[in-house]
């Protein structure tokens, strides 16, 4: 580990920083960047994703994926954080924080909006990230894909019934533009480079891939901090205008976030599911979808709603805390050490 990836929550701290900054002082840099976009979809992000994306698909060996089935456990354990666990406790924590705890600081209706914003988040799991996350902890990659792409059908399904449910709404249309786009741009578009870089460097001897990805590997960190410092400068004047309401609605998701990882994690230790499969499983539950519920939020509440800023703020919390799990999986991948794969 170089000493710039020993200490990188410390420079992720130093992004945050300078995203606030810059989104208040360079406003007409960022709101220039912040529309260039297309069903939510901001491409400079996508294109920073991308590039974190990409090294961890090269090491996708596409046969292995015939395999996924008869290890189910990491499956298991996914499918039923994401879509029988997590939506539900988002909305329960949604309720307790915003109708109980806070109730004296925030009036009702505003409420009852963040409320909704907090249950888009929990019925929409990861798409993109998750395979950032799954590098960073040495997750399986082969098996990291299969479970993204079983979740991303089950959603096409799943998501709209769920929320419909939750928020009581009769109606919920899928931006399907939005969902099409992020599983091109994020799964399909990287997987096909990676898998025709992959060929390419094989030619070239056994070590070849490897040495590969680790040269491009201090690229995706630079990656990610710089989508750090875009989306938090995206949010720069919000973030200074509305502190205490920014750290009010990223309680529960905080909170959602730990105990859902922590379910996750166990339970993968209890099953004695191996680590490469474990800290991806347990990331993939924690891990939002949140160009799709920002994109829902919109369409149902308005862009100025309290709906649309939960899922925002669930933007801004997400890469701090999914790094602190990310770091909490690597120092504890010696307690898996005896599990079977």
């Amino acid at each position: 580990m170089t000493f710039f990836e020993r200490y990188l929550s410390l420079w992720v701290a130093l992004c945050i920083c300078a995203g606030i900054l810059l989104g208040r002082f360079a406003n007409p840099l960022f709101e220039a960047l912040a529309g260039f976009e297309y069903a939510n979809i901001n491409f400079t992000v996508a294109v920073l994703i991308w590039a974190m994306v990409y090294p961890m698909m090269i090491n996708v060996d596409l046969r292995s994926l015939g395999k996924v089935g008869t290890r189910p456990k990491g499956l298991i354990i996914t499918l039923v954080v994401n879509w029988l666990i997590k939506p539900f406790t988002m909305a329960l924590l949604g309720i307790l924080f915003f109708k109980y705890a806070f109730a004296d600081l925030i009036p009702r209706d505003d409420a009852e909006s963040y409320i909704a914003g907090l249950i888009l988040l929990g019925a929409a799991p990861c798409t993109a990230m998750v395979f950032v996350w799954s590098q960073l902890s040495k997750g399986d990659p082969a098996y990291t894909l299969a479970q993204v792409s079983i979740n991303d059908v089950i959603m096409i399904f799943a998501f709209a019934p769920i929320v419909a449910f939750l928020l009581g709404v009769t109606d919920i249309d899928i931006p399907w533009q939005t969902l099409g786009l992020a599983v091109g741009l994020y799964v399909v578009a990287p997987l096909a480079a990676g898998a025709a870089s992959r060929g390419l460097l094989k030619r070239k001897g056994p070590g070849a891939i490897d040495a590969f990805t680790a040269k491009l590997k201090p690229y995706s960190v630079v990656a990610l901090l710089a989508t750090v410092i875009l989306l938090f400068g995206f949010q720069g004047e919000t973030i200074v205008a509305k502190p205490l309401l920014i750290a009010l609605i990223a309680a529960p998701i905080i909170i959602q976030s730990y105990a859902i990882f922590a379910a996750a994690y166990l339970a993968a230790w209890v099953w004695k599911v191996p680590h490469a499969i474990a800290a991806p499983c347990a990331l993939i539950g924690t891990s939002n979808f949140f160009e799709l519920a920002v994109a829902v939020a919109i369409s149902l509440f308005g862009l100025q709603s309290g709906a649309a800023l939960a899922t925002v703020v669930g933007v801004l919390v997400e890469v701090p805390v999914m790094l602190s799990l990310v770091a909490v999986a690597n120092s504890t991948r010696r307690h898996f050490s005896a599990n079977a794969l």
